[in-house]
């Protein structure tokens, strides 16, 4: 193939350029990473901008919770099945209708008359980031040749960093510049001139690719999951503004029993056409099971503590956005840091145990933090915050970067891309979980009239006890990580470009995890799709 030539690739696998004079990979690779960049910015802004949301237009706390749940829901269902897709109708293609799609949400989330618009806007937004991220690192596969992978991953996992500490900051700045009096519909409005960029240039420079046996789509299985989420996740955020109502309950329990019903369709669908949805054979290998439970748990407690964070600094503190969104600088750059050595240094030589001292490290900040809350009381400033949030930063830095390689380090090879998609995807429903449980956890010790010299105590008061909770989480995920195997152990073939895409997914769970984002793993989807 020459330099001026296409990429070119088949229905049968994609064909790649190894001529170093191919540029045209290169802006391939640029117009993908500022999309999965353009993702997780966009989760990041919106949490440091709820308060101005709540304020400006009304919501109720239900609504809050919905702005950023209903993304994680939508995206969590749609992750597989974006995969797939991308496998049949071609990455490129369903890349640039994600991206469209991506940013015509994002339009109208910026432009929404009232919060029931933006709660709709936004899990729209979740469903067409599900089409567009998977594709991602699918094209870089298809794209670039093995022996420069390595490279290209490196500089994913910057991008998505970078990611990790400029969404608050320029969703801090965003609100408080209120430009042209749009006040926080800037946040989501910056989407439009990026969006149709990628969507322009992506028609010219990213070449289709196609996997070469793709799997069927298991629609009646995404239809079965999402509809048990929802039973679940919408009576917690409504049930305390209606009182709890019988109904809600019957929902709840009846989630169980959608879950159990997709068990078996699953089941019937594997001896079927060998192309579920969820692998169950996967659950009889102890440390993929055990590490699931982790992601699950995880996603739910860092769904609990970046919304309730949030609410603290600014509705409970009175702080600005702009403080807020600088007060996180240090746990960003702690988790950065700390994802860097465990991968590199320390997982290597201690393996499980480097994990477990992550969880312990963040059970550590969170009772400093609330030992802090409680001494400082209102008078609490930002210095006084570094120290717990760079103790938990750390921990988790310790944990998202080498999380999947050791859950994935005894499945079987043919099924590591059905075990990766899972994990995503349960991981992305544990934060939604966790964003609907606020309302228990936090919103639920708050008494429903307060005069306003008793709200900032009261959400002080509110942050403590959900911290409690998300150390209890953690107390659970250190226990169960005794599941996991003792190091890491790659599987003995096609251990290159495996250990590729686990190099990508550490990297992108590292900046996510600073992030507390809904968007957190991208890098992880190419499993998917390869």
């Amino acid at each position: 193939m020459t330099s001026s030539a296409p990429l070119s690739s088949t229905a049968s696998g994609p064909t790649v350029s190894s001529d170093p004079s191919d540029r045209r990979r290169w802006f391939a690779l640029a117009i993908v990473m500022t999309a999965a960049f353009m993702d997780l910015v966009d989760v990041t802004i919106v949490n440091i901008a709820i308060p101005s949301i709540q304020e400006d237009t009304g919501a109720s706390f239900s609504s809050i919770q919905w702005i950023t749940a209903g993304y994680a829901l939508a995206f969590a269902a749609g992750l597989i099945t974006g995969g797939r897709l991308g496998d049949i109708y071609g990455r490129k293609r369903l890349f640039l209708i994600g991206i469209g799609g991506f940013t015509l949400a994002s339009a109208l989330c910026g432009f929404a008359v009232n919060p029931e618009m933006l709660v709709a806007s936004r899990i729209l937004q979740g469903g067409t980031a599900a089409l567009m991220v998977p594709q991602v690192l699918s094209i870089v596969h298809a794209t670039f040749p093995a022996h420069e992978r390595g490279k290209v991953f490196g500089l994913f996992g910057a991008i998505v960093g970078l990611g990790a500490v400029s969404g608050p900051l320029l969703g801090a700045l965003l609100t408080e510049w209120n430009i042209a009096g749009l006040e926080w519909r800037p946040i989501f409005l910056i989407n439009l001139p990026v969006g149709i960029a990628g969507l322009l240039l992506g028609r010219k420079f990213i070449t289709e690719s196609k996997a070469p046996k793709a799997l069927r789509l298991d629609l009646i299985g995404v239809v079965l999951v999402t509809l048990g989420m929802l039973m679940l996740i919408y009576p917690l955020t409504r049930g305390r503004e209606l009182g709890w109502p019988v109904w809600g309950y019957v929902s709840m329990g009846g989630s169980l029993l959608v879950f159990l019903a997709l068990v078996v369709f699953e089941r019937s669908k594997a001896r079927k056409d060998g192309s579920p949805l969820v692998e169950l054979s996967l659950f009889r290998v102890k440390s993929f099971a055990a590490g699931i439970a982790v992601q699950l748990t995880f996603g739910i407690g860092l769904g609990i503590f970046f919304l309730v964070w949030t609410l603290y600094m600014q509705m409970g503190l009175g702080w600005s956005a702009l403080r807020a969104g600088t007060t996180g600088v240090p746990f960003s750059i702690a988790v950065s840091f700390a994802a860097g050595i465990s991968v590199q240094k320390l997982v290597p030589r201690f393996g499980r145990k480097v994990l477990q001292a992550g969880a312990a490290l963040m059970v550590a900040g969170l009772l400093i933090y609330i030992w802090e809350s409680d001494r400082y009381g209102m008078g609490i400033t930002s210095w006084q915050m570094i120290l717990p949030l760079v103790v938990m930063g750390t921990g988790m830095g310790l944990i998202v970067a080498p999380l999947t390689d050791m859950v994935l380090s005894e499945v079987p090879k043919e099924h590591s891309g059905s075990a990766s998609g899972l994990i995503n995807t349960v991981q992305q429903m544990g934060n939604a979980l966790g964003l609907g449980l606020v309302a228990v956890v936090f919103f639920g010790s708050i008494d429903d009239r307060l005069a306003p010299p008793q709200v900032g105590p009261a959400f002080a008061e509110a942050f403590q006890h959900s911290l409690w909770w998300v150390a209890g989480v953690l107390a659970v995920i250190f226990l169960v990580m005794f599941a996991l195997p003792a190091r890491p152990q790659r599987q003995a073939e096609g251990g290159g470009e495996e250990t590729d895409d686990a190099g990508a997914g550490a990297g992108a769970d590292a900046g996510a995890g600073a992030a507390g984002a809904s968007g957190s793993d991208v890098a992880k989807e190419p499993a998917l799709t390869s």
